[in-house]
């Protein structure tokens, strides 16, 4: 009877000896844990040692580090009719455990369906050159937004980044077309301007000639000197016509003789 006493008594100190180990739990100090006493909400505790009593106790681990997403590529048709395909990365972290396990029963898959819906919602509203040129400030909205609507489920939306917007061959071949045409464009104004200012700059060089017919006469020389440094076989030289008018106007006027009286017989 003794004996069966003793096992009895060794058999509950194990299994008390086993309880009160069980109870121990280790939380890192990136992890929280959210406690329920008999189905109730009891405390978020951590990190460090937590004692949860078996049984009565129940506790869900929850991770405080940042969560990168990688959100599938949607297909979206942007405000001018183009169909595209984006993908995008999402990061974000708990900052509310009570919330991350209560409010929501799964918040990584939430997060990554309503990152998925604001993808295609905000970037409908926009024109394909608006998401190839002002990609930060969509980065921005999307961001603003699933922060607003994960701010319930105890969830702090830190980054959105877009990183690829596939377009088909067609579009990109138009894109192509779009910027050889601008650059065309460009260069056309660009050559317009230097004719303006070269007709400036001759002008305002005549104007200079003009007041001094001689430097005229010495500009006129010196491009003969020049063309004559090259090699060519045929010259062809424009002769000013002021120049001929100045030499004309130099030349000596021969006076007319007066004519023989008539002959009177």
């Amino acid at each position: 009877m003794l004996l069966d006493f003793n096992i009895g008594l060794a058999a509950a100190l194990l299994l008390l000896l086993l309880l009160v180990l069980a109870s121990f739990r280790v939380l890192r100090e990136y992890q929280r844990g959210v406690v329920f006493q008999l189905g109730r909400f009891w405390k978020v505790k951590g990190p460090g040692l937590v004692i949860v009593i078996p049984g009565l106790q129940q506790m869900v681990r929850v991770d405080l580090r940042v969560v990168t997403m990688d959100v599938e590529p949607q297909d979206v048709i942007s405000r001018d009719n183009v169909s595209v395909k984006v993908n995008a990365v999402v990061f974000f972290r708990v900052v509310d455990p009570q919330k991350a396990i209560i409010q929501v029963e799964n918040f990584l898959m939430a997060t990554s369906q309503l990152a998925q819906t604001t993808l295609r919602v905000v970037l409908g509203k926009h024109e394909l050159d608006e998401m190839l040129a002002e990609r930060e400030r969509l980065n921005l909205d999307v961001q603003q937004i699933l922060d607003a609507q994960t701010d319930a489920w105890g969830i702090k939306v830190t980054n959105v980044e877009i990183k690829h917007i596939d377009l088909n061959e067609s579009m990109v071949r138009a894109i192509a077309r779009q910027a050889e045409a601008e650059r065309e464009r460009r260069a056309k104004v660009i050559h317009a301007e230097g004719e303006k200012q070269a007709a400036i700059a001759l002008l305002e060089a005549a104007q200079m000639l003009s007041k001094q017919p001689e430097a005229m006469q010495l500009r006129y020389l010196q491009t003969m000197t020049q063309v004559a440094g090259d090699r060519a076989s045929t010259v062809i030289l424009p002769l000013p016509m002021d120049l001929l008018a100045s030499i004309a106007d130099r030349r000596p006027v021969a006076t007319a003789e007066p004519a023989p009286p008539p002959d009177q017989r």
